[in-house]
């Protein structure tokens, strides 16, 4: 990709997140979305056919008159890389810039405690030389991980700490492209918004299920990260009196009772204890197996993914009380079950919402599942073109020269 066209990637941000976000539109649905005239926006979009960033894509339906003509970025001159991390894995991806994976990407397993900043890099790197992908063609890198972070200092609170440098001006340097990052559920929502069941939405709650139980707000059509950016630890509200020991050092979170890592926990003292589950014949029942089970209908497997899908729901009846969502939306690795955790949640919303808050609430299961923080990373690239990625590009350009 030349330096130009970067350059106009940055100039026209709007309108390359506008095709983005819908794939092709007429040049009316864009000048709504950049909020410019017509005619201001039909000159720019041929100026930026001319250069080879965008292409028309036919006509679009007309009732009546003259039918518009379509644009579209061209898909396959621009990729984004997304890694999407957990406290266990990572996943790795390359998007074109209509959103399609162009391949399956990479999977990498560790303990994220002992995860070393140069291991992330080494991954990365690894994986745009072996899918083929000429650096000058990525437009960035969307990393997406759990912990407190402030993605505009670069930092990550939680792991991944660099001495007397941000986390993000280290990868940079050492991956040579724009890095940006942020929590994993705020990425998820991200997703969601732009992508998932929750587009349309202009106040929705993401609920992430996990290994933790994350939480990403909408609020009045904006993701919603707090004063310091750290909102959404829904995990570790104090909701249950059992009287366990989080790994945030407090007592009964609710990540102790519904987490996939508290589900496992579980169904290993359940085999322990002789009860009769397909889980059995797994050397090691983990969270894989157990979601995979509980889709064939093993009573083990459903029961316990179902008690904690009630405790989930109790927390839910307290966000409802709290922010008053249209939607609330099931995302995340362990939303492949989703039908197994909506009627407990349900339940549990019933039991303890005030019933006209509850009704005015709709709970859906997200269809994006478990590519959410995959396509949210890649959001997270598209989010930040024009001055965060231009800016970016130059403290490259500098590090080069020096």
């Amino acid at each position: 990709m030349s330096v130009s066209q970067v350059s106009l990637f940055n100039e026209h941000s709007r309108i390359v997140q506008a095709l983005y976000y819908n794939e092709s539109l007429s040049s009316t649905d864009i000048s709504v979305f950049i909020g410019k005239s017509i005619p201001h926006t039909i000159k720019v979009l041929n100026e930026l056919v001319k250069d080879g960033c965008i292409e028309l894509r036919g006509y679009a339906s007309s009732s009546g008159g003259r039918r518009p003509m379509k644009y579209s970025l061209v898909a396959d001159d621009h990729f984004i890389i997304s890694v999407a991390m957990s406290q266990f894995n990572m996943r790795i991806a390359a998007l074109d810039m209509n959103n399609r994976f162009i391949n399956e990407g990479t999977e990498h397993y560790f303990d994220i405690h002992h995860l070393q900043a140069d291991e992330l890099i080494h991954y990365i790197n690894t994986f745009i030389q072996e899918a083929g992908l000429n650096k000058n063609n990525v437009l960035g890198v969307g990393i997406t991980m759990p912990g407190f972070i402030d993605p505009d200092k670069g930092i990550n609170y939680s792991f991944l700490e660099i001495p007397n440098q941000s986390l993000v001006e280290y990868m940079q340097q050492n991956i040579g492209l724009p890095v940006f990052i942020e929590n994993d559920s705020t990425a998820i929502a991200l997703g969601e918004q732009k992508f998932g069941v929750a587009r349309q939405q202009n106040d929705a709650l993401i609920v992430n299920l996990g290994w933790g139980i994350g939480l990403g707000m909408i609020v009045d059509g904006k993701i919603f990260r707090g004063h310091s950016g750290l909102a959404g630890e829904f995990s570790h509200i104090p909701i249950v009196k059992n009287g366990k020991l989080c790994l945030c050092g407090k007592h009964g979170c609710l990540e102790t009772e519904s987490s996939l890592i508290a589900i496992a926990a579980k169904a290993n003292a359940e085999i322990e204890q002789g009860q009769t589950s397909s889980l059995v014949k797994y050397e090691q029942i983990d969270a894989d197996a157990i979601i995979k089970e509980a889709i064939k209908g093993d009573t083990l497997s459903v029961k316990l993914i179902s008690e904690a899908a009630y405790t989930v729901g109790q927390g839910i009846a307290i966000l409802i009380h709290i922010l008053n969502p249209a939607v609330i939306v099931l995302s995340g690795k362990a939303s492949v079950v989703g039908r197994l955790w909506l009627s407990p949640i349900q339940q549990a919303i019933n039991e303890h919402c005030i019933p006209r808050l509850a009704h005015g609430t709709e709970l859906l299961i997200s269809d994006l599942n478990d590519k959410a923080q995959l396509i949210g990373g890649a959001v997270l690239v598209v989010e930040n073109i024009g001055e965060p990625l231009s800016k970016k590009l130059n403290e490259l350009k500098k590090e080069v020269s020096i």
